[in-house]
Formats: C-alpha cells, structure tokens, sequence
C-alpha cells in the first residue's frame, strides 16, 4: 500500500459546536480506533486530499502531537450539498492483526469481446478485502482477455494470495455488452 502522512492535534472536547468551530477554521475532526483506546484528533482538512481523491488504499502515517500511529483511513463523511468533507475515522494497524478494507480494481488486457465491436462495462470498482496490512494489494488485477460478447467476469474468479476477499463471489467486476447494432447479426 502506498502511504501518506497526516499530522494533528488531539481534541480537547468532543462536542458538535466544538466540531463546527473546527470545521470553520478548516480543519477536519477524526478518531483512530482499533488500539487500547480512541484517540480523538484534529488535523488540517489539505492533508486529506491525497486519501480522499483517488482510488487508491493508503497506508496512513498519523503523527498527534508527537504520537506516530500506523492506520488506515475506515470512513468518511462528507456534507450533502458542497461536498465538504466532515469527519473521518482511521482504523488502527496493529501487527499480525487483520484489517478489512477495500481495495481497486484494474480490469487489465483487451477484451476479445470488445475487438469485436463489444462495450466494456466495469461494474466492480473496489474490492472489499481482510488480511494482515503488509499482505493487502495495493490493487487487484482481472485479466478480461478472454471476455467475449455479453460474458462477464465474477469476484469468484480472483485467486487472492494472501488475503481474503469479502465481497460475494457472485458479483460481477466487468462485463462486454453487445452494442444494439451487433444484436441482430449475433449467431448467424
């Protein structure tokens, strides 16, 4: 996993006006859970940025006042209308305990169905999976060579090493729809 660094302040109070204060002044509040306890912090809402735009898993480096701890980001809230982002909870990564988190798909190869005049249609973005931090991917790859017209690829299809993959085998990742024109002249 990639990392990034977040550095805060932990929160001396823990109540909404507090939270919307600190909001105001551009920071974003948070908790670290996983560890003997949950640390409450607050930490400028720029450094989020990274995590937050792209598809990628990170593995977070929290720096609170002084304190280091190795976590990844859990959930995010974010406000309705402009999208601001309001909380954010960080699991803690303890050694040799298992985290769950999910991870991207990137659908890799040419699909011989879409060689064919076929639409690629990527139905599974991420991948939710549990194993020790240092075994998670930084992305799982499906191969979709094989793909033809109006086939698909399932989860059950993904062979994990080292990790285990929780979301049902029964969803489909990608698949090549037959475009109306080719319809008719499928068959004969």
């Amino acid at each position: 996993m990639k990392t990034h660094e977040i550095v805060g302040f932990r929160r001396a109070n823990l109540g909404k006006v507090e939270a919307q204060e600190l909001r105001a002044q551009g920071y974003v509040p948070s908790v670290l859970y996983g560890g003997t306890e949950q640390v409450h912090f607050y930490a400028p809402a720029m450094l989020f940025r990274t995590l937050l735009f792209t598809p990628d898993a990170f593995n977070v480096t929290l720096n609170i006042e002084g304190t280091i701890y190795n976590a990844i980001l859990q959930e995010k809230q974010f406000h309705p209308v402009n999208d601001m982002l309001l909380h954010a909870d960080f699991l803690q990564i303890i050694e040799g305990k298992e985290i769950k988190i999910e991870v991207p798909v990137k659908l890799t190869g040419t699909s011989s169905g879409v060689m064919k005049g076929g639409k690629m249609n990527q139905k599974l973005r991420k991948l939710r999976v549990q194993g020790l931090a240092e075994n998670i991917p930084d992305y799982v790859e499906v191969d979709v060579t094989e793909l033809d017209l109006g086939k698909s690829v399932k989860v059950g299809a993904i062979k994990p090493e080292g990790f285990t993959i929780l979301s049902s085998i029964s969803n489909p990742i990608a698949s090549v729809e037959i475009p109306r024109a080719l319809r008719g002249t499928i068959g004969k």
